[in-house]
């Protein structure tokens, strides 16, 4: 609980950690893949063998660059590589190949949407890149083994300004960062394979009778779920808060300066780990081993040129344009292939609410069950657009639509064929519909009775003939036409 006299202004700071999707790892040829045995992906430079030098990867700079120009970033024409200095189980070489004084890129923004109120815009600091350390395994109790599978992985450290003041920020700036990476097609952000981990810097501005106070400033370490980070965040603003009360003069940034916490899951607190290193700490210098980096403007502005159009800008197209509900927009650009998918079937000449009804529901509850992305399930612009029109000029309906598309999702046909092999068009034949409405009429007198008598289910009534007359004609039969038709000859004694 906050004393009622208090102001109080969390002040967050977000470094996010992006591993890169290249083929293989920063400065060697190894593979970079997540899942392998370990240690089946190392060479004499991940595992710091005597002599090994380091090649940089061209390809996750250009990822990087891409990222940065993306977010609004200056990227500078010359940068270079740095050591930093630390000793841990899982970096083998007792320093990281990294960038200190000179990042790749600098100064960007994003932009953050928010439940209530207009979006946030959030200052990038920095986007400098490095590689990725091992990963120590505790599986076996009396020691610990160390997978140098991921040393030596290209990692893109993207570092906020300390911009966002809530829970909700943070993680709808982590959110959108993830849609960005996977826009752009650099990372696949998937944090169960650790391509993705957060680490927040937080502290409290607490206004008490016209005194500011600034507790310590917290970050905490290695988060790899949205979950985590929320949690870890929500935990941190009030245990500081709290811990505050007790002692307003002596815990302060003045005083303690900054920590490092790591958050356990289970029992969801932040537990203290150790002071935090400032700069000085690593001792930095130059890498002599590695070349400076030349950032043309030709590379440059053909990095560029690949970007296209983005996730925001796109949402905001959809709902002006083609008339979607923001939410329906939001799902549709959470990656350049489905968005993609609508696009094409609207310039083949589909009605795009009618694309999106299709992708968000069948199409999203089979990427749902296949753990994919919509745009992974197997449909392709050819068979989304004339599905869409099927719909559209009546020729299936709702409940056939929804058949066709797993169907066609499952064998790659296309809806049509689909359609006419399985029975699934509508039928229009007055004939065949006046025969199926006189057999569910003449089947369910006590139904016909109800909606004669003007009874308060006649409606309900009325549904049920309508369905044993889908049911009758395997969804083939068009609903509407079936009502009218059930409702005329009901109204005239037929």
């Amino acid at each position: 609980m906050v004393n009622a006299s208090d102001i109080v202004k969390p002040v967050i700071g977000m470094e996010i950690h992006v591993e890169l999707d290249t083929a293989t790892k920063m400065f060697c040829r190894c593979r970079n893949r997540f899942g392998d045995e370990p240690n089946t992906n190392v060479c004499p430079v991940c595992t710091a063998l005597p002599g090994a030098l380091p090649v940089m990867n061209a390809q996750a700079v250009a990822y990087s660059i891409k990222v940065g120009l993306a977010l609004g970033c200056a990227v500078p024409g010359r940068t270079k590589w740095d050591r930093k200095n630390y000793y841990y189980p899982d970096l083998p070489k007792g320093y990281q190949i990294s960038q200190y004084d000179l990042p790749l890129c600098e100064h960007g923004l994003l932009e953050v949407p928010l439940a209530q109120g207009q979006p946030k815009t959030v200052r990038i600091l920095r986007a400098h890149l490095e590689e990725d350390a091992g990963k120590n395994i505790h599986d076996n109790p009396g020691y610990t083994g160390v997978d140098l599978n991921r040393a030596g992985v290209p990692l893109l450290e993207i570092v906020s300004e300390p911009d966002l003041n809530s829970v909700e920020e943070v993680g709808s700036y982590a959110r959108s960062m993830q849609r960005l990476v996977r826009w752009l097609g650099v990372s696949q952000a998937n944090m169960q394979m650790g391509h993705m981990r957060f680490e927040p810097n937080i502290n409290l501005h607490i206004t008490r009778d016209g005194e500011v106070f600034k507790t310590p400033i917290i970050e905490v370490k290695n988060l790899n779920s949205f979950r985590s980070l929320e949690g870890a965040v929500g935990y941190e603003i009030q245990r500081q808060y709290d811990q505050w009360q007790e002692d307003p003069t002596g815990f302060t940034l003045e005083k303690l300066g900054k920590q490092n916490r790591g958050f356990d899951d289970a029992t969801g607190r932040t537990v203290f780990q150790r002071d935090k290193e400032e700069a000085h700490d690593y001792r930095y210098f130059p890498d002599p081993d590695l070349p400076t980096v030349i950032v043309s403007d030709q590379w440059r502005e053909s990095i560029r040129n690949e970007i296209g159009e983005l996730p925001l800008a796109r949402r905001a197209r959809y709902v002006e344009q083609f008339g979607l509900a923001f939410k329906d927009a939001d799902a549709l650009t959470m990656d350049a292939a489905t968005g993609d998918l609508l696009d094409g079937a609207v310039t083949a000449g589909a009605d795009a609410k009618q694309c999106a009804k299709l992708l968000l529901g069948r199409g999203a509850a089979l990427a749902n069950e296949q753990q994919c992305t919509i745009a992974e399930i197997g449909i392709s612009t050819e068979q989304l657009t004339e599905l869409a029109k099927l719909l559209a000029e009546g020729k299936v309906n709702a409940t056939a639509g929804a058949k066709i598309f797993d169907k066609m999702a499952a064998s790659g046909q296309l809806p049509g064929a689909l359609a006419k092999a399985e029975g699934l068009l509508t039928v229009t034949d007055t004939g065949q519909l006046e025969a199926w409405v006189a057999e569910a009429i003449a089947k369910n007198p006590q139904a016909v009775e109800i909606i004669r008598t003007g009874d308060k289910k006649a409606e309900k009534s009325l549904g049920f003939l309508t369905g044993q007359v889908m049911q009758a004609s395997r969804g083939a039969a068009p609903a509407k036409e079936v009502q009218a038709m059930l409702r005329e000859k009901l109204a005239t004694g037929q």
